[in-house]
């Protein structure tokens, strides 16, 4: 990658208005991102990350903030996850984005300019977000611009009147995905607009002026494909040109090194990676890791290194439950090995590490008092400081055989990082029941001599002999959800 970055970096994301709200109560004053203690970033920081994306910095918009208070299933899921909720928790969105300007209480761009630089000297990139579907309903260019929005009639608003609203004596579209109900708290943008994304490409490029990379939220919308069956006659057909390339083209004349992530689903990530995006989200794993069998994983795994390589992996983000919760019994630790070791970028959640249960949503300002789960913090601190560096050379899928009386090795995932002989193996159990399997290691020159295999999780070292492992493969024995993860020595 010419961006400077590292080809499969470790992203690591911080809500940053509850997280700056923590540590203000934590310390006695306010703090903004002009002011974090170096301790408490040292603290907070993982080691192996590459980079921290900084989860909603943006203005948030007083208008969505009126719709949020009043909406009874909002307030119900903030009461959910905040039992002592205050009027002062609910701070509004970070999705629906007044201004592409850092919040004043979070400490304005000078605060930003002030923690970026404190990432830096750690050797950390920023990562922020951009929302190209829609923008709050007081936006400025609500009233200024029209012409970069999906606009109705009075029969829209009649027929559908929670899809619709008005504004500076339009009729415009709330913000929709074709899969659910419009979002009552935004404007929807028009990307088959030629203004909009002449607007798209300069606010990207304004971003990546503060930042390393960009998050996009959503990114699939704007494909042509999905934006016309979205909104259909209310845009016209569909340009010859697609809306990515040709922002991301013009993007890049003045920041070729931004990185850039597509929040991506539907099965159109290879879509998006053609069209400019260095990494996009790997959905699809996520789903198999949390809910499938080894089965399944093997076969998202059977994929090109073109594609897995611009994929950025996960088990929990601010959009999907607490992996403590999601994943329980153990799975959360299989999960979290086999994502930090296969190819790809990967991205690790804020609370993550400690545990955390809670789902906070986005809306809201505080997390809730939880205990910390020390030895899973423990956990994920060793996996992120020795996968670092580990992902070199080639990778391999290798087949776990097994025994007639014995199925159980079809739950058992293996893989290789290597040269000409492994220098890293993977066995993961995915299941809730122990397993055993042989694991083929089809590389000849490991005969001939004896390699030590040392599980660079738990410490245990293994003396195994070369013609043995060649002959017939490694023998593991896994517990539930059990995992190896081997540095191989001679």
């Amino acid at each position: 990658m010419s961006t400077g970055w590292p080809a499969a970096p470790v992203v690591y994301e911080i809500d940053t208005w509850p997280f700056l709200e923590g540590v203000s109560r934590r310390l006695g004053h306010p703090v903004t991102l002009a002011d974090v203690p170096a301790e408490v970033w040292d603290e907070t920081l993982p080691p192996g990350a590459d980079a921290v994306w900084l989860m909603g910095v943006w203005e948030r918009s007083p208008a969505g903030l009126v719709v949020a208070r009043a909406n009874e299933d909002l307030q119900r899921s903030f009461r959910e996850a905040l039992p002592d909720l205050r009027p002062a928790d609910v701070v509004g969105s970070p999705y629906c984005v007044r201004r592409y300007r850092v919040d004043a209480h979070l400490g304005g761009p000078g605060g930003l300019a002030t923690a970026r630089a404190e990432l830096a000297r750690r050797g950390l990139r920023l990562v922020l977000d951009y929302v190209p579907n829609h923008v709050a309903p007081d936006h400025p260019a609500v009233a200024e611009r029209p012409e970069w929005f999906v606009q109705g009639d009075e029969a829209d608003e009649r027929k559908e009147p929670a899809g619709w609203f008005r504004a500076a004596g339009r009729i415009l579209a709330h913000g929709r995905d074709p899969y659910f109900p419009p979002w009552p708290d935004v404007a929807q943008l028009n990307a088959f607009a030629p203004e909009l994304r002449t607007a798209t490409a300069a606010a990207l490029a304004d971003i990546a002026g503060q930042c390393d990379g960009i998050r996009c939220d959503m990114a699939m919308l704007l494909t042509n494909e999905v934006f016309a069956r979205t909104w259909g006659s209310h845009v016209g057909p569909a340009p010859a040109g697609e809306f990515w390339p040709a922002v991301i083209g013009r993007l890049r004349t003045h920041r070729p090194e931004a990185v850039l992530i597509a929040e991506a689903y539907w099965d159109l990530e290879w879509t998006l990676q053609h069209q400019g995006f260095d990494f996009c989200y790997d959905k699809r794993l996520y789903d198999r890791l949390a809910h499938e069998s080894a089965a399944a994983v093997r076969g998202h795994l059977a994929a090109g290194r073109d594609y897995q390589d611009k994929l950025i992996r996960f088990i929990e983000n601010h959009d999907e439950p607490r992996a403590a919760t999601a994943l329980p019994g153990g799975r959360d630790r299989a999960a979290a090995v086999a994502i930090a070791t296969l190819p790809g970028a990967t991205l690790w959640h804020e609370g993550q590490f400690e545990g955390r249960r809670t789902h906070l949503p986005v809306f809201l300002a505080r997390l809730p008092d939880e205990p910390v789960d020390e030895d899973l913090r423990a956990f994920y601190r060793r996996l992120l400081a020795v996968v670092a560096g580990m992902r070199r050379g080639d990778w391999t899928m290798l087949d776990a055989g097994g025994w007639p009386d014995n199925p159980t090795h079809a739950e058992v995932l293996a893989w290789a990082w290597h040269d000409d002989v492994p220098h890293h193996l993977v066995a993961i159990n995915l299941s809730d029941h122990p397993a055993q399997a042989r694991v083929a290691l089809p590389w000849p020159a490991l005969a001939g001599r004896s390699w030590r295999l040392i599980d660079l999780i738990d410490g245990r070292v293994f003396e195994r002999d070369g013609d043995q492992l060649t002959a017939g493969g490694l023998y593991v024995d896994l517990p539930p959800w059990g995992h190896h993860l081997f540095a191989i020595t001679a």
